[in-house]
């Protein structure tokens, strides 16, 4: 199978959020299963909480948590400018298995260790604190949440053009489990006026 033959799959993603992350790793146990290549794409989760609240009543303390969670999403922005996009996948398996996986959430190593991983440089760290790629990330962002809404969470995902917040799940299926979810997820997605399956989580996001 080439990669000529596969599907783009659109999913944006925020490093920090960790249902996002375990989206993510069943959609790259997808791309082993099915004909199917994930496409990632950058948002931030700081940028939808403001939205979301309008800016209104928002303590200081809430302001500074979201000034920091701009960070790494600025890291990873700033390294699709210099490498392109197929940086993306990478960078974020690298950041994402050191704050979740390994659970190193406040450790301020992580980011530098990720763009090692990858071969980038250790002075991108330096587009955590500078809005220089923030328009950037805005511009992506808006490509997903104005198509799914901003009433939302993440993940976002975009199948064969229709863009939704989902699915959520925890464990991250594997092999062909992940592939008998895609097929019914890519099946619902695909049926005009269908908007939600929900139920109450129960648990907590289980990393491997």
């Amino acid at each position: 199978m080439t990669d000529d033959t596969r599907e783009d799959v659109q999913f944006w993603f925020d490093p920090l959020c960790p249902w996002a992350w375990i989206t993510s790793r069943w959609i790259t146990e997808v791309e082993k299963v099915r004909p199917v290549r994930a496409d990632w794409r950058i948002m931030s989760l700081a940028y939808l909480n403001l939205i979301q609240h309008e800016g209104k009543g928002l303590s200081e303390d809430y302001l500074a948590r979201m000034a920091k969670a701009w960070g790494p999403i600025r890291v990873v922005a700033a390294a699709e400018e210099e490498k392109g996009p197929d940086i993306l996948g990478p960078l974020y398996t690298a950041i994402g298995t050191r704050l979740h996986n390994q659970g190193r959430r406040e450790d301020p190593t992580v980011i530098p260790e990720a763009l090692a991983e990858v071969g980038l440089s250790e002075s991108l760290v330096g587009a955590a604190d500078s809005d220089k790629f923030d328009d950037k990330i805005k511009a992506s962002h808006h490509e997903a949440f104005d198509q799914v809404g901003t009433d939302v969470g993440t993940p976002v995902i975009r199948i064969r053009g229709n863009t939704i917040f989902g699915p959520v799940i925890t464990p991250a299926p594997k092999g062909e489990a992940a592939g008998t979810l895609w097929d019914g997820v890519a099946a619902v997605t695909s049926t005009d006026g269908f908007f939600e399956l929900k139920r109450t989580r129960d648990r907590r996001p289980t990393f491997d």
